[in-house]
This record gives C-alpha cells, sequence and structure tokens, in this order.
C-alpha cells in the first residue's frame, strides 16, 4: 500500500510530466488499435478472396483478365501504398489475372484507354478524376459500342470518391471501404448507371457520371478549403464570406430542353425458364378478366433553384440530402435553375445551357473546366458497374 502511495504522489508532484505521458500513451494505444482493426479487415477480406482462387476450372477456360488503372497521385499520393497493401493482394488471392497500368500525369488515363484491348473487366483506382477521365476516354473510342459493354469496377483511392457511396457501403474507415469495393468486383454483382454527356462546340464531350454543377453554390465549394482553420464550422463560414463579398449573387443563363425519350429496357443476359402449363394458363385467365392498363410515358418537368444542373445515379437518400443540404443555403443561391426528372421516369434527356462569357467554371465530376456553351444528353444505363449487393436493390430502382 505504502508503495502504491508513494507513486500517487510522484504523480502529483510532476503533474505535467504525467499529464503528458498520459496523453502520449492513450494516443499510441489508439494507433495500435486502429492498425489492429484494420489488419483484420486485411485479413477477412484476404480469407472471403482466397475462396474465388480454390474454385476449380476447366484446361480450356482462361482465367479472368482485369485492367487497373491506378493513379498514384491520388489521395496525396498515397493511392499506390493503398492499392498495394488492401487491393492487390484479395485480385491475386482470387485468381484474377491483373495488368496494372499507372497514370504519370493529369489526363493521361484518357489516352491510355484509345490503347486499351479487350479486358474481362476494368478497374479504376483513383478518385472522381481518375474516373472522370477513364470514362471520357472510354467512350470516346470508335468502337465504344463495344468496349462500354466492358463491366466496371471503382476502388476509392482519391479524396473524393463520390460515386462510391452509391456503389458501396458508407463508412468513414479507409481500409473497410476499398476492401468492400474490391470484393464487390469478385463478387460480380452490376449495375447499369446512366452517363451524363456535355459536348461543346470546339472540344471533344466530356462524359460524368454523377453531375454536372455550376454557379454560386459550386464556386463556394471551390473555396471551402481555404477556411480548414474554422473546423467544422468551415462550411457555413464559406457561404457566409461570399455572401458579404458580392450580393445578390447573380448567374445568368439560358436553358433550352427537347421532350425525352424512354430509356431502353433493361434486358436480361440470360433467357428466362419458361413457367409450367398451369401457369401460364391462370395468367391468361387473369389477363382475360382484368387486363392490364398500358401506362402512358409522362414527362413531368420539376423546376427547383438548386444548385446543380442534373444529378444522376443518386440513391433516394441522397437526393433527400442533397435538396435538405440546399434549403439552408437556399438565400444565397436564388439564380440557378435546375431540371430533376422524377426516379420512376428516368428518361433520355437533351439539353442545352448557354451561360454568358466570363461566367466561371464547370464542375464535372468535381473536376473543374471552362464555362461554356455545351449540350448536355442523358445517355441511360451506358455502363455497367460493380456494386455491393445492398447497394444494387437501391439503384435498380433509381435507375
Amino acid at each position: 500500500m505504502g508503495r502504491v502511495v508513494k507513486v500517487l504522489r510522484t504523480l502529483r508532484t510532476h503533474w505535467k510530466k504525467s499529464t503528458l505521458a498520459a496523453c502520449v500513451l492513450s494516443y499510441g494505444g489508439r494507433w495500435l488499435y486502429g492498425k489492429h482493426c484494420e489488419n483484420v479487415l486485411r485479413r477477412e477480406a484476404c480469407q472471403e478472396a482466397r475462396e474465388f482462387g480454390r474454385n476449380l476450372i476447366g484446361p480450356q477456360v482462361p482465367l479472368k483478365k482485369a485492367t487497373v488503372i491506378l493513379n498514384p497521385a491520388a489521395s496525396h499520393g498515397k493511392a499506390n501504398s493503398l492499392f498495394e497493401k488492401n487491393a492487390a493482394p484479395i485480385l491475386h488471392l482470387a485468381g484474377v489475372e491483373v495488368n496494372i497500368v499507372k497514370t504519370d500525369y493529369e489526363g493521361q488515363a484518357k489516352k491510355l484507354m484509345d490503347l486499351m484491348e479487350h479486358t474481362d473487366m476494368l478497374i479504376v483506382a483513383g478518385g472522381d478524376g481518375t474516373l472522370q477521365e477513364v470514362i471520357t476516354g472510354l467512350l470516346r473510342r470508335t468502337d465504344e459500342e463495344s468496349f462500354s459493354k466492358t463491366p466496371i469496377g471503382f476502388i476509392p483511392l482519391g479524396s473524393h470518391n463520390t460515386l462510391s457511396e452509391s456503389l458501396h457501403l458508407i463508412t468513414d474507415n479507409k481500409v473497410r471501404c476499398i476492401t468492400s469495393a474490391t470484393l464487390a468486383i469478385l463478387k460480380g454483382e452490376t449495375v447499369p448507371l446512366d452517363v451524363l454527356q456535355i459536348k461543346s462546340e470546339k472540344d471533344q464531350p466530356v462524359f460524368a457520371l454523377v453531375s454536372l454543377r455550376w454557379g454560386s453554390f459550386r464556386d463556394v465549394a471551390a473555396s471551402i478549403s481555404k477556411y480548414w482553420y474554422l473546423g467544422p464550422l468551415k462550411t457555413r463560414a464559406a457561404h457566409w464570406f461570399s455572401t458579404l463579398k458580392n450580393w445578390p449573387q447573380t448567374r445568368h443563363a439560358s436553358l433550352s430542353c427537347l421532350p425525352p425519350v424512354p430509356r431502353p429496357p433493361d434486358l436480361p443476359a440470360e433467357k428466362p425458364i419458361r413457367p409450367n402449363l398451369l401457369y401460364r394458363i391462370y395468367r391468361r385467365l387473369q389477363n382475360y378478366w382484368n387486363p392490364p392498363v398500358e401506362g402512358l410515358c409522362i414527362y413531368t418537368k420539376r423546376l427547383k433553384y438548386l444548385h446543380v444542373s442534373g444529378v444522376s445515379n443518386l440513391a433516394d437518400s441522397q437526393l433527400d440530402t442533397c435538396v435538405c443540404h440546399l434549403a439552408q443555403v437556399i438565400s444565397l443561391q436564388l439564380h440557378l435553375v435546375a431540371m430533376l426528372a422524377p426516379p420512376s421516369l428516368c428518361h433520355s434527356l437533351l439539353c442545352c445551357w448557354c451561360p454568358q462569357e466570363g461566367a466561371g467554371f464547370y464542375d464535372i465530376d468535381n473536376e473543374a473546366f471552362e464555362a461554356m456553351p455545351v449540350e448536355v444528353r442523358l445517355l441511360p444505363r451506358k455502363l455497367r458497374f460493380f456494386c455491393s449487393a445492398e447497394r444494387r436493390e437501391e439503384l435498380a430502382q433509381v435507375n
């Protein structure tokens, strides 16, 4: 007992050193526990991937080929390390023939897609910018009709991974996010996604998967990082200072739309099994007494003062979050009109967006482009992406 009292007196006498030592030990223990949890996640993912690799294949069946477009500069230069630790072992254990192509500079992914040969799956390892370049290069090919049928996997390694929130589970753990995205590629669950084609008179078309943003909201979002020292208040501070700097914030543009056409049906890959005779007779009698009413394809246009001119491939919960977030800052954004079609009536849409000269920049999937008159076309169900089983059902309802 006396020894314990002596230790307590020593700690009390040197309370500054004791406090510093306690903080260091708690931080170190938390860091070690986090590393242990990450190793457990990697081990579980590798064990699950090994089951795919143990499946027997015939002597004449070739291995699946996967082409990985990796951007080492993503996530402030950490993307290569994240891929090698978390994604590469899973792909190799599953028995997939992996061909990794690393980009050296911005825009190289578009050029690499022109040289890409046939592959069973295309994997994009990077952020929104890398994904946007790959999609643009893929759909600019002369034979894009055949190459667009290649399933695409997205491993979120960048600072902005907007599409990953729709394809995979939402988590703050980077390792869990990467491993779950890689396992989703092995499981083979895919969902068709819409693509926005943005074309100007001067340049080749650019393709997007999430959004095309322009206006005051976009400009403020680009300046949020300047107020990093305000912590959780930096977003509100950016809107507040932007309002004080220039009020009212006006944006002038003209928008013209053509009538939409219904999206193509999602045809099954395999021919369904024909029902038995009794069921077919029952269905014929039911249709005879209660004939089905052919639905009319009605196009409704909902005009809202929002910050985006098009939203694609977002679940209902994300759309609601987007609208609710805008309701908080709607007083700052009163001059940009957007059009959103109901999810149940997704169409192929063509519109022309013409901002005035010197109108700033667009944000196409979080990548900045000079604002100019463009033609925006919605390409329904253009590409197929690997996704988790949970997200597949949600996206199937939206698309």
